[in-house]
């Protein structure tokens, strides 16, 4: 293959989002930031940053996410990657050479920009690689920015602990690797459509149709009624209905011109309709709830854990990040595992999900009393391991359901849940202008609020556990009804 050729293909651009995905998050001064907060660089109080700080990354990241989600499809993906590597180089320089209490606040809000622009990342790979393909890039990217946290982590540990580097040196060497990540997003190529805003007009959705009772689908992408004209007009009536995924024409690689803009107000319309047609389905709704009510504690948990490291020990070796090197080597593999545990997550995931969250609510009132930094950092580790496990389940049962575009959908939405909660805890908990609680009695809350997801999972695990054992009973009585039948029927 030809270089040109190469970079024409859809393993060009993978390349490219998996180089910037590890640069980006090769950062090791992350898991030493309270250290280096708290240090003699920029001396600031615990009660500064875990109260006024760290509060402002969940405000930003909430207000930032929606528009930035609909800027990354109107404004074809890559802006939005650039963005991200801008808004971490903007960090890093505010942390290496700010000072005061309102510059770290612009350090969180930059930092916030950077998560929401992330939603880029890992949309823009399904506008430019075809759909046999997503499983596979997914995976890849999503490695390639695991073995970048797992390996910054790692370099981190190694250089505060052998070699005695400072964690302002640190924050160089992360500030280096993101200025890495934004040079080589330049080198992504643009898409030319995209899933609500840019249409390619060579792709047409193919609905499902049922006849005699059998699904047909009609192939004949150029017919009359899916040519658009020119100046583009769509009826929100011809938008699906149904749950049921739509079936997609693969998209050709390198799409023929053709592409049309969207009305904002279809594309809304769309989003609306769809998002009623997810969140009435039961079963997805159910996993939606959890998903949204643990990722706001894992969010919170994994924002303050360092506060509480440091409360706990503050004047022992810190090895923030092999505990994070760990806990991500842990997290990766329970999720591994999930694709060969043969279970009916139907019928017992609600009952795991009550289950593990119980096991989570222990591990953070643990943490909270105990006084052995050790013990917060296995339980830590155990902790990551166990969302891990159950989001992976959770993901794999609202997705296998979806469209692509529903499945951004949801997922934004969820994400957007999530924050919204976690705002509300952070404004009533953590805030100064709140109670301000201190990061002891914030991880007892948190405690408390894993314990509530598991009383809500576990009762609705029993009930579903009971209606299907009231089920398997009526078919095994039918059964038996029907060996009777046959044995006494007449010869």
């Amino acid at each position: 293959m030809s270089l040109a050729d190469w970079r024409s293909s859809w393993k060009y651009p993978t390349v490219i989002l998996c180089v910037y995905g590890f640069f980006c998050s090769t950062r090791p001064s992350e898991p030493y930031l309270t250290p280096y907060l708290v240090g003699p660089d920029k001396n600031l109080t615990l009660e500064e940053v875990n109260n006024q700080m760290f509060p402002v990354w969940t405000y930003s990241y909430l207000v930032l996410l929606f528009p930035v989600f609909l800027a990354t499809d109107y404004l074809h993906y890559k802006p939005l990657v650039v963005l991200q590597g801008i808004a971490f180089i903007v960090t890093y320089l505010l942390l290496l050479f700010a000072q005061g209490i309102m510059a770290m606040q612009a350090v969180e809000f930059a930092f916030g920009l950077s998560s929401a622009t992330e939603v880029a990342y890992y949309s823009y790979i399904y506008s430019v690689v075809p759909s046999t393909k997503y499983q596979l890039v997914t995976g890849q990217c999503r490695s390639a920015t695991l073995i970048g946290y797992t390996a910054g982590s790692v370099i981190g540990q190694i250089l505060v602990s052998a070699a005695g580097v400072s964690y302002f040196v640190l924050n160089i060497i992360s500030m280096t690797c993101v200025s890495i990540a934004f040079l080589t997003s330049w080198l992504l190529p643009t898409p030319q459509h995209s899933m609500f805003f840019h249409r390619d007009l060579t792709a047409n959705i193919v609905e499902k149709k049922m006849s005699n009772g059998q699904a047909s689908i009609d192939n004949d992408i150029h017919s009359p009624k899916n040519t658009c004209p020119s100046n583009l007009s769509v009826d929100v009536s011809d938008i699906p209905n149904e749950f049921e995924p739509a079936e997609f024409v693969e998209l050709p690689l390198n799409p023929l011109p053709g592409s049309a803009v969207v009305s904002p107000m279809v594309v809304f319309l769309q989003l609306w309709r769809d998002f009623l047609n997810c969140y009435t389905n039961k079963s997805l709704l159910l996993w939606s709830v959890w998903w949204a009510l643990a990722t706001c504690g894992y969010l919170q948990v994994t924002n303050y854990v360092q506060t509480l490291w440091t409360t706990v020990e503050a004047n022992a070796t810190v090895y923030n990040g092999g505990v994070e090197a760990i806990s991500t080597l842990t997290a990766a593999t329970s999720a591994f595992a999930v694709g060969y545990i043969n279970v009916d997550w139907a019928v017992w995931g609600e009952v795991a999900l009550g289950a593990f969250s119980t096991l989570d609510a222990a591990i953070l009132i643990v943490m909270a009393l105990a006084e052995n930094i050790w013990v917060c950092y296995g339980l830590y580790i155990l902790f990551k391991g166990s969302y891990m496990f159950l989001i992976t389940i959770s993901t794999f049962m609202i997705a296998k359901t979806l469209t692509l575009e529903r499945y951004a959908l949801v997922f934004g939405v969820n994400t957007f849940m999530a924050l919204a909660l976690q705002t509300v805890l952070t404004a009533i908990v953590v805030d100064s202008r709140g109670l301000g609680l201190d990061v002891l009695t914030q991880f007892l809350i948190y405690g408390g609020y894993f314990g509530f997801i598991s009383l809500v999972y576990i009762l609705k695990g029993a009930c579903t556990l009971q209606r299907h054992c009231c089920q398997r009973s009526s078919e095994r009585e039918m059964d038996d009804a029907i060996v009777h039948h046959v044995d006494h029927a007449p010869l």
